[in-house]
């Protein structure tokens, strides 16, 4: 019986032609099991909850790789996930990742080789970014082994559902008037 070899060549990114997705894409990232990384999850949970028309929710581990490939022909992405960035735990952060680059310590906790900010930067690169990139997060205070949500954290939950849901709806609006 003869075996199939797996190819180990790279196929360069290439842009699938025909129309965009429409819908907009809400991206929680993080591990479930390590306190406050688990933000991203919870956020996208709440998201969901809402039942939000012509939006997509996926929860992700936020491998680099599979991000890229996760958010390819979208219009909209907005990703959510614990910043460590030495702030004061608590803080929300934003950017607008479609037109400027992550600051370095932003999203510096990944548990991955290719973490959040270097998929936004690699795809920059190789034109694969959707136009509009939102990435919001709330500055962690733990994020050890088996360790719950930090006070801080799930307090500010609720503030960053309500901004990213008024951005959504914004958003919707956006997209609606230039396809009409």
């Amino acid at each position: 019986m003869a075996t199939r070899r797996r190819s180990t060549q790279v196929r360069p990114a290439v842009r699938r032609a025909g129309k965009r997705k429409e819908s907009i894409l809400v991206i929680g990232i993080g591990n479930e099991f390590r306190g406050d990384d688990a933000l991203g999850l919870h956020v996208a949970r709440e998201i969901r909850g809402r039942d939000l028309e012509g939006v997509s929710v996926i929860e992700h581990a936020g491998e680099g790789l599979l991000l890229i490939d996760a958010w390819r022909d979208r219009e909209c992405v907005m990703i959510i996930d614990a910043v460590s960035s030495g702030s004061v735990p608590g803080t929300l952060r934003y950017f607008d990742a479609s037109s400027v680059e992550l600051p370095q310590p932003f999203l510096r906790y990944s548990s991955h080789a290719i973490g959040v900010a270097d998929a936004i930067q690699l795809a920059r690169r190789l034109q694969q970014l959707p136009p509009r990139v939102y990435v919001y997060g709330i500055e962690g205070h733990t994020f050890g082994i088996g360790t719950p949500l930090s006070p801080p954290v799930r307090k500010h939950i609720p503030e960053l559902v309500e901004k990213i849901v008024k951005r959504i709806n914004e958003l919707k609006h956006e997209l609606h008037a230039r396809v009409n």
